[in-house]
């Protein structure tokens, strides 16, 4: 199982960045696949997560209306695009796979992911 995050960098406030994160070595479908971040000193926050089955997503408040997660299944690729970033949003970003077991999909807790890629650093300039 692997998983490779991407696309992180550097940007001025309101700016946009786009996260890629890369799934191989199991099967895409039966996974949801969240998003989480850590800031410096901070405990590792969930963000967004989706249901890769159906499209059904999920986000943390302090995200809705900004950020937008989708999957693209015939690359086994999430995608998080972030727009009107701000400067706390600066994080080192991850992605996870959590198994789905029946209709339980929807999680932020990082205990219930199975797998975690590396890190993607965002940094948000003010």
């Amino acid at each position: 199982v692997q998983l490779q995050a991407s696309g992180g960098g550097l940007v001025q406030a309101g700016g946009s960045l786009r996260l890629s994160c890369a799934a191989s070595g199991f099967t895409f479908d039966d996974y949801s696949i969240g998003w989480f971040r850590q800031a410096p000193g901070m405990e590792r926050e969930g963000v967004s997560c989706i249901n890769t089955s159906d499209g059904n997503t999920y986000y943390v408040d302090s995200v809705k209306g900004r950020f937008t997660i989708s999957s693209d299944n015939a690359k086994n690729t999430v995608y998080l695009q972030m727009n009107s970033l701000k400067p706390e949003d600066t994080a080192v970003y991850y992605c996870a796979a959590m198994y789905r077991i029946g209709s339980f999909w929807r999680t932020l807790s990082q205990y219930e992911y199975d797998h975690w890629g590396q890190g993607t650093l965002v940094t948000v300039s003010s």
